[in-house]
């Protein structure tokens, strides 16, 4: 089997209201999707959602990218996904969303050819996942109703994004708790907004109502003031930005500046770097979770087989595709009953219908 042809497009997707995080809002998302064309007739789609503060790469930059690697993938097997990355490293450094997009396609094909879904090929542990719902920042009373809102829906964990100002944080979190009652888990999220000091005054004034987690309270960097934070804090403390790759897990571990992290496939560069990362976290006794940036259906997809598949991965953060207005899957992929995420029969991904108008014409072909 030999890579034939691969497809590059690009999506845009609108949200159904301005999505506000600690760096800025965003009104829609922009992404790439690939699809590799095998001469098997197997195909894979894969999704690049670049984020210029997390990853440094722009849908632009992404497209150069993927310029120079997809000519080198004609003819290679699409089965070696671990010759194929090493490959892409080779090519170019960085640039982790671009290659994700390839990754998760090579793994798209590894399922359908195996004719599995993709979690079963990935270890099988859970045959569903537990994701929150994130609330975006706005008042206190405004996120209290959009959290009453979720939970009438059927969710069971909500991620609480603050970092903007300690003191209304504060209040943010504590109308959360008291809308939703005891019930639902709260997860916070700082985006890296608070400095260590605030940090540390905030998660222990917000102690009383059970936060899960904390997520990158402090400045991806700043490694010392993450450590400080996990030392001082009573809420335990889960790296994201902070890490990017096995090294960097290793790294902040070794510093002791983690309880948890985050994976995000837009971060590592896939499917395959996705999972030594948690293997270094397991190895070291620290628990993972797969996260989001703004993907549509295909990326959420990717990642809710990752959390399936991996015991390790016990948190799930993949609610992007409910957000958007448009949905670019029209049939098949992972599925939301409340706060659980359902997989299709089908091998792979389980992707059966993208929406072809808001697909469109490829942008590059290569073959």
């Amino acid at each position: 089997m030999g890579i034939e042809r691969v497809e590059v497009y690009s999506v845009t997707l609108r949200y159904f209201e301005p999505f506000r995080i600690a760096p800025g809002s965003s009104e829609k998302s922009r992404n790439i999707v690939v699809r590799i064309v095998t001469d098997y007739g197997v195909e894979g789609w894969g999704e690049a959602s670049p984020s210029k503060r997390v990853t440094g790469e722009t849908v632009e930059t992404v497209l150069e990218v993927l310029s120079r690697i997809a000519p080198r993938l004609i003819g290679m097997c699409p089965l070696r996904v671990e010759q194929n990355v090493e490959m892409m490293d080779r090519v170019v450094e960085g640039n982790p969303a671009a290659k994700a997009a390839i990754d998760t396609a090579l793994h798209d094909i590894l399922g359908k050819t195996a004719g599995k879904p993709l979690f079963m090929l990935l270890g099988g542990f859970r045959t569903q996942v537990l994701t929150d719902f994130t609330l975006s920042i706005k008042t206190p009373r405004e996120m209290a109703a959009d959290a009453v809102k979720a939970v009438e829906k059927g969710f069971r964990a909500l991620k609480v994004k603050v970092g903007v100002n300690p003191s209304e944080d504060v209040e943010r979190i504590r109308m959360v708790r008291e809308a939703v009652g005891e019930g639902v888990e709260i997860r916070v999220d700082a985006n890296e907004g608070w400095s260590p000091d605030q940090a540390v005054e905030v998660l222990n004034r917000v102690e009383k109502f059970r936060i899960r987690f904390v997520e990158q309270p402090v400045p991806a960097h700043d490694v010392k003031g993450l450590a400080r934070v996990r030392r001082d804090s009573p809420i335990p403390v889960m790296a994201d930005e902070s890490v990017h790759s096995p090294s960097d897990a290793l790294r902040l571990i070794r510093e002791e500046a983690v309880d948890m992290i985050n994976i995000k496939l837009a971060k590592s560069g896939g499917i395959l770097k996705a999972r030594k990362i948690s293997d270094v976290a397991e190895a070291a006794g620290v628990s993972c979770m797969v996260g989001c940036m703004s993907e549509s259906e295909i990326g959420i997809a990717a990642g809710a087989h990752l959390a399936a598949g991996v015991r390790n991965i016990e948190f799930a953060d993949l609610d992007c595709d409910l957000l958007h207005a448009d949905k670019l899957v029209k049939k098949g992929g992972v599925t939301v009953s409340g706060s659980m995420r359902l997989f299709p029969k089908g091998s792979g991904l389980g992707l059966e219908e993208l929406d072809a108008e808001i697909l469109g014409k490829p942008l590059a072909v290569y073959k």
